[in-house]
């Protein structure tokens, strides 16, 4: 490459912290021209750069950070090391130089070697050769901020005050958050440089690097092509300072750093958009002035000055404008008001300026209808008062009015209920209740001998109402009226099924007829049993929960509109979503209610179960694991609780699922069981609620005989009315 040189405009001294922080800077892009020219080479292993090969800089802490995910090959792998190694051989090594740190990442995290570990060349490559890759997912983001974190404290070798560089090597999508913690590495203090291999995805790349994203954000084809990025940074190998040696075009002030450089301007001035050229700072345009009325720029100053007809003040920033009035010479009655031109009047509130221009009348604003009184509007000079008529108080808002409720006041004699009209009032009687002839109290009817009360096997009257009961072991059902033995268990029914990218979405749709199937077999209601329903892939969705739908048919219509997640499978991720929301009170569990968790999945989970499936169990929770396809026993097996034979399922295919279905009675009674599991009898009451039935019992026995005696004494009555 020719170099043309040209003469630069002198640059104002920079201050020490400004040396310093150029100086640092000049060190990263240094060690960034290092690292990328490396990579220039062919793949295989080279042997260490002699120290005339090596470009000194100040010292500088390096991690790598290289994604092991399941997507990475063998030999790509092998092609990975390699790229470290070779960038290695060309870094000045020390324990006061440059020290290395080496993190792998897939869907957990590990430290292959701390930057302050090893001193040497040698013993990193031994330790880069020992690397065994994790192959599991790609959670870029949990890397970053454990890089952030561990690999840059003091505690791994980090050193104050030296700089810190991150290289990211990822061949695939994140499967988190990258954009959140990568600037708050960067916040740090952290450059980070963003290689991207294959399939790796610009968007995230950018979202994870350090700005300029042309120095820091790097995508090839495949990992045999990775060398080739040394080829594009070779002139910033040692800093070349391209302000001395080249055509730089800067109008005033050009500063150099590493394989670039950019342009300044003088204080007062600011740089155009060509990045070149320099215009003189407009205060006033800027609007970083004081002044009231007009700013008058000049280059890196301002002054002030007034509009026509003002004056400016002694601050010699505000303006005053000339008061016409104080002359004495106008003739308005109420106020004059100073203008640019002259004067004009104004009247006082409630006045009205006459055409004379000078005198002023009162308005009436009743008779103008300009009021928002809802009766009465009594009028004074510019306002006015609202009233009411007889019979009617005026409310606090002092506009509208509202009748005098005798009623309200308690000023009446009703026994039961007053019906007010305005200042007065008559009386009536509550359902079940008929107003006697003094027209202000009621007798209470027997309700079960005047309506159809529906009841199967007897009905008790209560003031103005009635309820029915049943004969000693059948209990009421839900429609209040009918009687019979124990229908179905109350229970608090969780699915949680498998939305992973690897059910693919036919047989998603399968999952969700099995679901429905099941409801089916349930007594579903807002007394019985409540259903909600989680789906889980790389996270967890709630798609609805216990106390949202009380009928079966809403159930399943809301099941069919579950959209398909797809990605990973976070099962135990799944599991403690479930302990911690879905079986709590603001979720709609009850409490002294039976709890089932139903688990669909068809593979192995990516995180570990072990410990929400214990704890589930531990804290009540009744577990079935339901498994299709590659799930594992051992995990359905750990989640099912015991017996596990009765509370785990599995089929090898997606089209056998419905046979599981019907095998699964979650909650029926013992003398519907078919023996698959077994299921406490509901119906088994504690001794206080057949202390409650028995109450009841001899309550409506009571009430039968009591009702009897009255008939009778009625009979007795007439019979001695009639002798007279």
């Amino acid at each position: 490459m020719t170099v043309v040189r040209t003469s630069v405009k002198v640059r104002p001294s920079p201050t020490s912290s400004q040396v310093f922080i150029r100086m640092k800077m000049s060190a990263l892009r240094a060690l960034c021209g290092v690292m990328l020219l490396s990579l220039a080479v062919p793949t295989s292993a080279r042997p260490k750069a002699g120290p005339d090969q090596k470009c000194k800089s100040g010292p500088v802490d390096l991690v790598f950070l290289i994604d092991s995910s399941r997507s990475v090959r063998p030999h790509e792998f092998e092609t990975m090391r390699k790229f470290m190694i070779d960038i290695l051989n060309t870094l000045d090594i020390g324990p006061d130089a440059t020290r290395v740190g080496v993190v792998q990442y897939s869907s957990q995290v590990r430290t292959e070697f701390s930057l302050k570990e090893h001193s040497d060349v040698d013993s990193m490559v031994k330790g880069i050769n020992l690397i065994v890759p994790l192959a599991q997912g790609t959670m870029t983001g949990l890397a970053i901020k454990y890089m952030m974190n561990v690999a840059f404290s003091p505690e791994e070798g980090d050193r104050p005050k030296v700089a810190n560089v991150a290289v990211i090597v990822t061949d695939g999508r994140p499967q988190d958050r990258v954009a959140e913690v990568a600037a708050e590495a960067r916040d740090k203090g952290v450059e980070i440089y963003a290689v991207g291999v294959a399939r790796a995805d610009m968007a995230s790349l950018r979202a994870m690097a350090s700005p300029p994203f042309e120095d820091h954000v790097f995508l090839v084809e495949s990992f045999d092509l990775i060398h080739q990025f040394g080829l594009q940074f070779q002139d910033k190998l040692c800093g070349v300072d391209l302000c001395l040696e080249s055509d730089h075009g800067c109008e005033q002030v050009c500063e150099s750093s590493p394989g670039s450089f950019h342009c300044l301007c003088l204080p007062g001035y600011t740089l155009n958009p060509d990045g070149k050229t320099c215009a003189a700072i407009d205060l006033c345009a800027e609007g970083k002035h004081d002044c009231e009325q007009i700013c008058v720029s000049s280059p890196g100053s301002f002054s002030c000055d007034c509009n026509k007809g003002y004056e400016l003040n002694e601050d010699k920033k505000t303006c005053s404008m000339i008061d016409h009035c104080s002359f004495g010479n106008h003739s308005c009655e109420h106020v004059c008001v100073s203008v640019l031109s002259g004067y004009h009047c104004r009247c006082s509130d409630g006045y009205r300026l006459l055409e004379d221009g000078s005198s002023c009348r009162a308005i009436d604003l009743c008779a103008e209808g300009k009021h928002d009184c809802e009766q009465i509007c009594v009028s004074a000079p510019g306002a006015f008062t609202c009233d009411c008529r007889d019979g009617h108080t005026l409310n606090e808002d002092e506009k509208t009015c509202t009748p005098v409720d005798l009623c309200a006041e308690g000023k009446h004699d009703c026994e039961q209920i007053c019906v007010s009209a305005p200042g007065v009032f008559t009386c009536d009687c509550n359902k079940g209740f008929k107003l006697n002839q003094d027209k202000k109290t009621c007798t209470d009817m027997d309700v079960c001998n005047t309506v159809q009360h529906g009841c199967e096997h007897q009905c008790v009257s209560t003031p103005g109402s009635f309820h029915c009961v049943c004969p000693e072991g059948q209990l009421l059902q839900d429609d209040g009226r009918s009687c019979g033995t124990c229908k179905s268990a109350n229970i608090d029914l969780v699915f949680l099924i498998d939305g992973s990218k690897s059910v693919r979405p036919q047989n998603f749709e399968l999952v969700k007829k099995f679901v429905n199937q099941v409801i089916d077999s349930l007594d579903v209601s807002a007394r019985g049993t409540r259903v909600g329903l989680v789906q889980y892939s790389s996270r967890v969705r709630t798609e609805f929960p216990l106390n949202m739908y009380h009928t079966a048919e809403e159930i399943k219509a809301a099941v069919l509109k579950v959209d398909y997640m797809e990605k990973g499978t976070m099962t135990g991720l799944a599991l403690k979503h479930m302990l911690e929301n879905s079986f709590s009170a603001a979720e709609g569990a009850r409490p002294n209610v039976p709890r089932i968790g139903l688990v669909f999945t068809d593979g192995r989970s990516q995180d570990d179960i072990s410990e929400f499936a214990k704890k589930a169990k531990e804290a009540g929770v009744t577990m079935y694991a339901v498994g299709v396809g590659k799930a594992v026993e051992d995990e359905l097996r750990e989640i099912a609780s015991e017996p596990v034979d009765k509370h785990f399922y599995y089929t090898a295919d997606f089209t056998a699922i419905s046979t599981i279905a019907e095998n699964l009675k979650l909650n029926v009674c013992p003398e519907e069981s078919q023996g698959e599991i077994e299921v406490k009898d509901p119906c088994a009451c504690d001794s206080l609620v057949e202390f409650q039935q028995a109450t009841m019992s001899s309550l409506a026995q009571f009430t039968q005989k009591l009702a009897a005696m009255t008939t009778r004494l009625e009979q007795l009555e007439n019979q001695l009315l009639s002798r007279k």
